[in-house]
């Protein structure tokens, strides 16, 4: 009893409750005048702290560790996927781009500017620390944690996938409508490899190079840049 409830609780964290200290968190002012190393940082230690929660609820639940994607799959298999999912997500992240400069879809958020990196050394820690770091830490809850507790409360995969990718949209509230509707269609194409192949490790690699990609090139390379830029973004 104890565990189902700490499960419940957890579950509605991260459908509701994450998203409204995201937002209210993203609305203060001190975020804009961060350093980027600081906000990479911060935003960082946040996701581990998350993490590091869900996975002590993880030990008292009724889940596996296999059920929740922690199962070998042959190298192959895992890469193919991967870069599967890759080349989807970046062609969609493209259309996008393209289309907000054509004025046919809403201009990014200022976070997502205040989050893309402008010199190498910011590309240097954009790549050794947000990208596995959003790759380890939000796989893990969203296509591990929450689409297995959902799958087994629901008893349908199909469900579970709807809503684990609708909560996954909804935890990038800072970005936006457009941001969540992209965030919950990339969410539902990183959960297919788990549903198929009962394993986290090809959405792990490939969510790692997904916003690798997107900071280092598609952002800074295909972002139309901002008609009032920010004070606080540089070291």
């Amino acid at each position: 009893m104890f565990s189902r409830v700490l499960s419940i609780l957890f579950v509605l964290f991260l459908v509701a409750g994450l998203p409204i200290l995201s937002s209210s968190t993203t609305r203060e002012s001190q975020i804009r005048q961060m350093p980027r190393l600081a906000l990479y940082m911060s935003a960082a230690i946040s996701e581990w702290v998350v993490a590091g929660l869900g996975l002590l609820i993880f030990f008292f639940s009724s889940l596996s560790a296999f059920s929740i994607g922690f199962r070998t799959l042959a190298p192959a298999h895992a890469l193919a996927s991967a870069g599967a999912l890759v080349v989807l997500a970046v062609a969609g992240v493209r259309l996008g781009l393209f289309l907000e400069t054509r004025g046919w879809w809403p201009p990014e958020a200022e976070l997502v500017y205040l989050l893309i990196p402008q010199t190498r050394h910011e590309k240097f820690w954009s790549l050794l620390l947000l990208a596995p770091t959003a790759a380890l830490c939000e796989e893990f809850l969203y296509r591990g944690f929450l689409l297995a507790q959902l799958a087994q409360w629901m008893s349908s995969s199909v469900w579970a996938w709807a809503g684990s990718s609708l909560a996954f949209g909804l935890a990038h509230v800072y970005q936006g409508w457009h941001g969540m509707v992209r965030a919950s269609l990339l969410g539902a194409l990183l959960a297919y490899p788990v549903i198929h192949f009962g394993s986290l490790y090809p959405s792990m690699l490939a969510h790692a190079l997904i916003d690798a990609l997107a900071l280092v090139w598609l952002g800074p390379k295909f972002l139309p840049p901002r008609r009032e830029e920010g004070t606080g973004n540089r070291d």
